[in-house]
């Protein structure tokens, strides 16, 4: 192993590499520095269902202008077979992480030097807007520079296909295939036709814009409550380019953009993640909240897919609201909306992930809207949206990672589009007296009472590893009779595609592709599934518990009893 190690940093030392990256791999290689020579080389950093991702580095396993470039020469391999004639277009965006824009650039310099026509943003762009230029500039595929919410020692590579959405089968694999047939830096094309680079910027901006803006369904409430105290946070990222232009076009005249977190710095300097999800992130932002008594906070990650809220709760205190209680309050929004303007009529549909709240297939069931589940990751949302295409009219959707669509002009989640409903629906609320937590308790009262947990249980190296699968085998084989007193009724296994009814034993097919997931259902309507991750060392479980709620007034309570039945469920599976 050490010694293919050492061969694979020379093959590298010996091919056509700058000499900064020769003296680097040279100091690897030098006593003293195994264990990094090992990390950096002891594997190829793999090209998945999503492209690469990974720590920035010199070497084979890390995320370099090298590995870029390979990444890139597959993709484009794949692409002059996959259109042999026709004329090749991509758009190439990157967020504000360290060396995005120098990635960008690589990326930019082998599709043209295969002959591919680039369209290349100005500056740092929102992924979102990515997946709209593909479809609007008519390109065959995309590419998009960033590691999403990953720390500031990530980069990352997402490829996006003619559709706008990220690659689902057979594409993917067959990406992966061309990029692994590259076995040498030698192979790929880095000398640029500037010929083939168009740079794009404000005039998409602007489509991208109007696109948003006509989704408004609230135009009057915005105009009567225009002042409505808004702060925003972009978290050092890709935010800053879109949520302020469009909170603007929208009609909002009170928006305060969090200053310290304004300037796009792949460093993060203000927080230990750039990720909406983690309370430590949005501080800043409640902190100006409090301050200004606001009436909404939104922050979003540096590629701005994500967006994390938070509102006064009924005590009048700020509060986060998780993903699901998020994505539950955009579609009750616009499904009320839907049906005001008498815009239902039978072919619209929601989407949402197998792992997001089930409360969204209640209410879309109450507004007679079909709702669809789809596996973890919004390409497969994307996927139905496509195959619906011309038949059915996509409302909107999301998945309880923070990540939501609304409409389909985009084809990936979408937080510039979110930022600007989010805020409308807070102005529609405060048009009638409201607060966006009196919605949300207005919702629960009307729909049920919905909560969910998600506990990631890390496991590192090879030995990590084997206990997950370890853990996935014994549920699958011996899965528990009961959870919390409250009988198993059914369970899914995804990697066989298969629903078992435990009280008739009746076993069906479920129409899913093949993915290591299984969930199990109680008879009081309890759900848990578990999900091992596909690009960490991790086992994921997401609990979902339900009941009916009286009155407003008795959430607290209710809220509480909930919290205690998922930390009991924790407990019965051995997993706190």
């Amino acid at each position: 192993m050490e010694q293919m190690i050492v061969e694979k940093a020379e093959k590298w030392l010996n091919s056509n590499i700058d000499e900064d990256t020769k003296v680097a791999i040279k100091d690897l290689l030098s006593p003293g520095n195994e264990t990094e020579l090992t990390d950096s080389f002891y594997k190829d950093l793999e090209f998945g269902t999503g492209g690469l991702r990974g720590i920035m580095g010199v070497g084979s396993n890390r995320i370099n202008k090298y590995t870029v470039g390979m990444a890139t020469q597959g993709l484009a391999n794949y692409l002059l077979k996959s259109f042999p004639s026709q004329p090749l277009k991509v758009a190439i965006a990157h967020d504000s992480r360290n060396n995005s824009r120098l990635f960008a650039e690589i990326t930019a310099s082998v599709f043209s030097a295969n002959g591919i026509k680039v369209y290349f943003f100005e500056d740092l762009r929102p992924t979102p807007e990515l997946s709209y230029a593909i479809r609007h500039l008519g390109c065959q595929s995309g590419v998009v520079l960033t590691a999403s919410h990953n720390p500031k020692e990530y980069n990352g590579y997402k490829a996006y296909w003619n559709d706008g959405a990220q690659l689902v089968p057979p594409h993917d694999k067959n990406v992966m295939n061309e990029v692994a047939a590259i076995k040498n830096i030698d192979e790929v094309k880095f000398d640029k036709d500037e010929r083939k680079i168009e740079v794009i910027g404000k005039e998409l901006d602007e489509r991208y814009l109007s696109a948003i803006k006509n989704l408004s369904l609230a135009p009057e409430a915005i105009s009567r409550q225009k002042d409505l105290k808004i702060v925003f946070s972009p978290i050092h990222g890709t935010g800053i380019t879109m949520v302020p232009q469009v909170l603007e076009k929208f009609g909002f005249e009170n928006v305060h953009v969090v200053k310290a977190q304004s300037v796009p710095d792949g460093n993060f300097p203000t927080v230990v993640y750039p990720n909406p999800e983690e309370a430590e992130a949005m501080g800043i932002a409640l902190k100006e909240a409090a301050e200004i008594d606001a009436d909404l906070v939104m922050a979003t990650d540096p590629d701005s897919d994500r967006v994390g809220i938070a509102v006064k709760n009924n005590h009048g205190d700020f509060q986060l609201l998780n993903g699901n209680q998020t994505g539950c309050l955009l579609i009750y929004y616009l499904l009320k909306k839907w049906k005001e303007h008498e815009k239902l009529n039978g072919r619209q549909y929601i989407v949402k992930t197998i792992v997001t709240s089930d409360l969204i297939n209640e209410i879309a069931k109450t507004y007679g809207v079909e709702c669809y589940d789809t596996l973890t990751g919004f390409k497969y949302i994307a996927a139905l949206i496509k195959k619906f295409e011309g038949n059915m009219e996509f409302i909107g959707g999301g998945e309880e990672s923070y990540g939501y669509l609304i409409s389909d002009f985009v084809r990936d989640k979408d937080a510039i589009a979110s930022c600007a409903m989010l805020a409308e629906m807070a102005a529609y609320v405060k048009d009638q007296g409201k607060s966006i937590f009196d919605f949300l308790l207005e919702m629960y009262v009307e729909f049920g009472l919905y909560k969910e947990k998600l506990i990631s249980i890390t496991k590192k190296g090879k030995s990590g590893a084997e206990e997950i699968e370890k853990m996935m085998f014994d549920l699958r084989n011996n899965p528990p009779k009961s959870l919390n007193g409250s009988t198993l009724v059914k369970t899914i296994d995804y990697q066989s595609s298969t629903a078992r009814d435990l009280l008739s034993g009746e076993v069906t097919k479920v129409d899913f592709p093949a993915s290591n997931v299984l969930q199990f259902f109680t008879e009081d309507g309890c759900k848990v599934s578990a999900r091992p991750s596909g690009t960490e060392p991790k086992i994921k479980f997401y609990f979902s518990v339900n009941k009916k709620l009286g009155s407003k007034e008795a959430f607290d309570e209710e809220w509480a009893a909930l919290d205690q039945k998922i930390d009991a469920i924790i407990t019965a599976l051995n997993l706190s």
